[in-house]
């Protein structure tokens, strides 16, 4: 997650402006849906997406593993503590035919919000990221908010995150090597044993935050006052277009919601 994938596409090509509104409206849309039907549509539309990306989408699973516990925790709870008619019953735990669907139905909704938010930084530079969310916000700056440095910010946290994750691999291998055991034990034992890995991470992460705004700070950097971009942004026609397309899919989903 927060990778920049570099290939040729048309998803590539489009105004960061427009992925960012598209990424927004889709992970709106997987709240307005309550049917199958809608998932369907919210499933083809993510594939027809994924498919202009040209990124490979055992590529693009990857970044699932991070929320595997979060789902598997979020399908059980639903499971099994959702009241209605019974299905199966064993010992003090019963699963429940609502507490079934809404299980299924909050796992692929996890899912498609995943991939879907994914897409938007595999097909974006952090850079042009930084610029959409600034020009977007810039409605904000007349209420005294500093627009440009949260899009900084925010840019540099996803440029992070793939940074942080292979420095843990690397630590984690290391420590390996050196006899660490980070399966075995009880709970507590588990924790104890992420010590040696968590203190040269927290390291490693102030070490580079340091370097990164001692780079910045060589470069005169002050913030977005009076700033002028080599590369303005510019709506073009294929812009437009996914607009429209974007405007098509959210009615089509409203409609679903309301009709079904």
């Amino acid at each position: 997650m927060g990778q920049y994938y570099q290939t040729e596409s048309v998803i590539h090509k489009l105004d960061p402006r427009v992925k960012l509104v598209a990424t927004i409206c889709f992970i709106i849309s997987l709240f307005v849906v309550d049917s199958w039907v809608g998932y369907v549509v919210a499933a083809v539309f993510l594939a027809v997406m994924i498919k202009l990306s040209k990124v490979p989408f055992r590529f693009m699973v990857k970044g699932m593993k991070a929320i595997v516990m979060i789902l598997m925790i979020t399908v059980v709870f639903n499971l099994f503590l959702t009241p209605g008619e019974p299905l199966v019953t064993f010992w003090k735990l019963t699963i429940t035919k609502e507490g079934l669907r809404i299980a299924v139905m909050m796992a692929v909704r996890l899912s498609f919000l995943i991939v879907g938010s994914s897409l938007m930084t595999l097909t974006t530079t952090p850079n042009s990221l930084t610029d959409g969310m600034e020009k977007l916000m810039n409605p904000l700056k007349y209420v005294k908010v500093p627009v440009h440095e949260v899009a900084m910010m925010m840019s540099i946290a996803l440029r992070f995150i793939p940074i942080l994750l292979e420095e843990t691999d690397k630590i984690m291998k290391a420590q390996i090597a050196r006899g660490a055991d980070f399966e075995s034990g009880n709970l507590i034992k588990k924790a104890k044993a992420m010590v040696p890995l968590l203190v040269p991470l927290f390291i490693s992460a102030f070490r580079r935050a340091n370097d990164l705004a001692m780079a910045m700070e060589a470069r005169c950097y002050r913030g977005g006052e009076h700033r002028t971009k080599m590369k303005p942004l510019q709506y073009h026609a294929a812009d437009r277009i996914a607009y429209l397309v974007l405007l098509v899919y959210f009615s089509g989903c409203v409609a679903l919601r309301i009709y079904l």
